[in-house]
């Protein structure tokens, strides 16, 4: 009897270290700063400014910038709103001020390069989206609300993606994040995995920013981006 349960015991912690061996194996296929990223976005779009205190600080002691995190914040309010973004850029000035009043001192990190303002800003915005996306973007959304085209192309593709703060594998890390976290947008999530791809990104680690939602965000925003990607590659 004896001999059977210390089989059953051996076992049971030969599973548990098998799992968290391959969550391990997982996790390094992203670095620190990219499940930051990951954490970051999801959690301020989602509005957890308690979790996203804590993924801030994380963050800075894994050596991302101020001003990087400011990027991903300031990337946020395309895809969750104003609010959301504002309310994580007020978090990130508290875990700043705290972490001064403490002794911490932390990189600012460089500032986005300056841009023509006469710029043409369509055709620039144009040449990213179809630079990221793989293909010239068209559709009956954007025949039936050009407007929407517009602001696509000018602005986010445009104004936001055009800076250099972040390179393109960062920012659709933080699109993913927000999108996931977000929650009943997968067809916009979708996208973007396929996205992070056509940028260099791979499977595995999406697979692992994934496992990072599950972790460090919570199952159910975890759940649904694993099922996305398992369509995405399926397809």
């Amino acid at each position: 009897m004896l001999k059977k349960y210390l089989l059953i015991l051996t076992l049971a912690v030969s599973a548990v270290g098998i799992t968290l061996g391959a969550e391990a194996a997982l996790k390094k296929t992203l670095n620190d700063r990219q499940a930051s990223i990951v954490t970051v976005a999801a959690l301020t779009a989602q509005g957890d400014l308690v979790q996203l205190k804590t993924a801030l600080n994380t963050a800075l002691d894994r050596g991302m910038s101020i001003n990087e995190l400011k990027e991903v914040l300031v990337q946020m309010y395309a895809y969750a709103g104003f609010p959301r973004s504002l309310n994580g850029l007020n978090t990130l000035i508290t875990v700043v001020d705290e972490r001064q009043a403490a002794d911490i001192s932390d990189e600012v990190g460089k500032e986005a390069t300056p841009v023509d303002p006469g710029r043409d800003r369509r055709a620039i915005g144009t040449k990213i989206q179809t630079e990221l996306v793989g293909r010239p973007v068209a559709g009956r959304t954007y025949d039936f609300a050009p407007i929407i085209d517009a602001f696509l192309k000018e602005h986010l593709f445009g104004d936001i993606f055009e800076r250099d703060i972040l390179n393109y594998q960062e920012s659709e890390l933080a699109t993913v994040g927000a999108l996931a976290g977000i929650g009943n947008v997968n067809a916009q999530l979708a996208s973007h995995m396929r996205v992070s791809m056509n940028v260099g990104l791979t499977p595995k680690q999406l697979r692992a920013a994934v496992q990072v939602l599950h972790n460090e965000v919570g199952s159910v925003t975890g759940t649904n981006a694993q099922k996305v990607l398992q369509e995405v590659l399926q397809k």
